[in-house]
């Protein structure tokens, strides 16, 4: 049970990694700035929603839709690696992945009225790397069980983000884009760990 309870932990941890809700404070920011409390607070609660509707769906289809295309799991672990590694570096410099976003896509963003789907919820926090790590997690669930425990992990994580969002001006003003800077180059680190993990046991598994 132990072991379940640690294993559980560093799902959660490196899910918080990925997403790193900290990273789109400035882009969430500069999207609600003409917003007022009442309707950052709507689209905070439409965010939440749809990302834990992507990763729960990912989790629950993740293996069916790579037997449909005859993905093994373990080259999925490899090529999901390789992403998130490619996240990580850009993480480590404290700059936002090109794999997410990109400055077209944020400034067509601004412009819109509601930014909760597209792009906070996808690709900034529920991106493809943040998919592949949720796919990955499923594959290595053997009963029901263990992926309602993997859901239930999905919805505690996704969970925290609404805080973040709603205390972003606040957070913002206290930490400033240094403190969050080094925030984000931590949990890169955490994510190149994460991705090497991933790498090795794809590659372990492979031959």
């Amino acid at each position: 049970m132990d072991v379940n309870i640690i294993l559980y932990l560093q799902m959660a941890a490196a899910l918080f990694t990925i997403l790193d809700p900290l990273a789109v404070i400035p882009l969430f920011l500069v999207f609600t700035n003409n917003q007022t409390d009442a309707e950052r607070s709507q689209i905070i609660r439409r965010t939440v929603i749809a990302v834990a509707a992507i990763l729960v769906i990912s989790a629950i289809a993740g293996n069916y839709i790579l037997s449909f295309f005859g993905i093994d799991i373990h080259s999925f672990k490899i090529a999901g690696g390789i992403l998130l590694l490619i996240i990580a570096l850009n993480m480590l410099q404290a700059k936002g992945s090109l794999i997410k976003t990109t400055a077209d896509e944020n400034n067509e963003a601004i412009d819109k009225e509601d930014v909760s789907v597209v792009p906070m919820a996808m690709p900034l926090l529920a991106g493809p790397g943040a998919i592949s790590t949720v796919i990955v997690f499923s594959s290595s669930m053997g009963s029901v069980g263990e992926k309602v425990g993997l859901i239930g992990i999905i919805i505690a994580v996704v969970v925290t983000i609404w805080p973040i969002l709603l205390l972003s001006r606040w957070i913002g003003e206290k930490a400033g884009q240094t403190g969050i800077n080094i925030a984000i180059r931590i949990m890169g680190l955490i994510l190149a760990s994460v991705a090497v993990k991933f790498i090795m046991e794809g590659v372990k598994a492979s031959l």
